[in-house]
Order: C-alpha cells, then structure tokens, then sequence
C-alpha cells in the first residue's frame, strides 16, 4: 500500500518549559537548606526552643519538597517525547507543585500541633544561643530566596515548580524571623509563650499558601475548563464566520503555556478542520486543537 503524505498534521506534543537554570538554582537551594535542617534540628532540640525545632523540622519538608521539584524537571524533560504520554510531560511541574503544596500542609499542622502542647507545658528555652541559631536560619534562607526570585517572577504564574520551591523558601525565610520575634520576647520580656504562639501564626500563614498553591495546581491536574474569556475568543472567532454554530468546547491545560482544545461545531457549509483552525489562530496559547464538523441539514435539505 502507498504511503501517503501526512507529514502536514504531524506535530510535536512536548509542552514542558526549559528548567535548566530553574534547576540549578533549586539544586543549590537543596543543598542550603539540608545543612540549615540539621542545624536547626539539632540546636531545638539541645537548647529547648520549639519556634527553632518547628523551623528545623520545616526545612526538612522544604529539602523534600525541592528533591520532588528536581525530580518532577528531569522526569519532564527525559521523558518530553514519550509517546505514553497523549499531551506530553507538561503536568509534570505541576504534579511536582501540587505534592510541594501537601508537604506544606503537612508542616502546618505538625507545627501547630506540638506549639499547642508547648503552650499548655512550657520548657526551659537557652534564649542566646537559639537565637544565634534563627538568625543564621533566616540568612540561608533570603540567600536561598534571592537564587530563586528571578526564576519565581519570570516563570512563578505558569510553572507551579517553581512557584512551589519559592514559597517553601518564602514560609522558611517566615518561621525564621517568627523564631527570633518569639525568642526575643522571651529573652527580654520573659514571655515564654510567645515562642510557641510564634510556631502557630507561622503555621496558620504556611497553610493558608499551601491551600492556595493546591487549588490552583489541581485545579490543572483535574483538567479544568479554561477561563471564561478563552473560551468565549473560540467561540466568538467559530461563530463569526458563516453559519458556524457551536455545539461543544472543551479547553484545557497541558502545559505551563500550552492550552488543547476539542471543537466540535455544526454548520450548513462544511469546511475541511484547518480552516477553523485558521479561525482561531490568534488565540496564541492553544498548541493542539481538533476539529470535528457536523452538517446541519434543514427540513428543505431533508425533503
């Protein structure tokens, strides 16, 4: 049998960003963050302070959640062009970003946890040395911040990777500074419990981001619709021309940048898929679309 051209409708089906120089700024922040965890960890638990324990067991979460962020861009990458994947490995960052999101929940209610048993039995806290401790914690973490902003501002609203790795950093950089305020007042003031109310207000403010980066992340996990206003582009672009009637859409996320769209439409005069392709051209985010055309016939067709 002849092989006929198709080479025409063929088209690539990778939708992942390039996260080379994400990744390296997140592999440096890894190794930031492992040696602040073990330090922290250990000075809590040597010199009493649960504001500086939580902030040690939250970095620890935080390398987790960077190792995933890592792993999510290689696994994106090595795999862009396999063909198991039917849109690609876009979602890759954003499953990365949506299992970040459940280790920061996690830490949330850890934190709040074992701060509401320090404030119903307080412990001897060694104030000089903690806070010495906190305040090294807090400058690893706006080093961290820094190597990360760049890649957070430019790319932070459409890879939940990075966006994710930046708010761990960001809720790190948090319970440092709540670890020297509530360590401070007990310092100088002898209010020891404001060292553990500090660990709750960071944990209520580290649920709160966490709770925002899961709605939106499985929110394109889950295949939600587009927006409203892309939507209404399509329809308005289909039914503009001749007597095309809209009869379903479907618009989706599969990339960071990258929207499909399933466009079935009824019309009395037909025309071949891409012309309504050509229809929709300036909607410059969708990268895969398919057409299916239905002949509407009238009762005078049918006679």
């Amino acid at each position: 049998m002849a092989q006929l051209p198709t080479e025409r409708w063929l088209h690539s089906h990778e939708f992942h960003l390039d996260s080379e120089r994400q990744e390296r700024a997140t592999a440096k922040v890894l190794l930031l963050t492992a040696v602040a965890m073990i330090f922290e960890i250990v000075a809590g638990m040597v010199f009493g302070s649960m504001a500086l324990l939580a902030d040690g067991w939250h970095m620890g979460t935080h390398a987790t959640a960077f190792g995933m962020t890592l792993f999510a861009y290689r696994y994106a990458r090595a795999h862009a062009g396999d063909p198991a994947y039917s849109f690609g490995t876009g979602k890759v960052s954003v499953l990365g970003g949506f299992a970040s999101a459940i280790a920061l929940a996690f830490v949330a209610l850890l934190m709040v946890g074992e701060s509401a048993h320090r404030l119903i039995e307080p412990r001897a806290i060694q104030f000089d040395a903690a806070l010495v401790v906190a305040v090294l914690g807090l400058i690893v973490n706006l080093v961290s911040a820094s190597l990360l902003y760049s890649h957070h501002r430019d790319h932070g609203a459409r890879d939940h990777n990075i966006r994710s790795a930046y708010l761990h950093v960001i809720t790190d950089a948090l319970t440092s500074l709540l670890a020297i305020v509530g360590l401070g007042f007990g310092k100088y003031l002898g209010w020891i419990w404001m060292d553990p109310l500090m660990g709750i207000v960071g944990s209520i403010l580290i649920a709160r981001w966490s709770y925002q980066l899961i709605r939106d992340s499985s929110h394109i996990l889950l295949d939600g619709s587009a927006d409203d206003t892309t939507r209404e582009l399509i329809r308005a672009a289909i039914e503009a021309d001749a007597d095309n009637v809209m009869t379903d859409l479907h618009v989706w996320k599969i990339g960071p940048d990258d929207f499909a769209a399933i466009i079935s439409l009824g019309t009395r005069n037909p025309r071949p898929a891409d012309y309504y392709k050509q229809l929709i051209g300036h909607v410059e985010e969708l990268s895969h679309v398919s057409v299916e055309v239905n002949v509407i016939q009238s009762d005078d067709d049918e006679a």
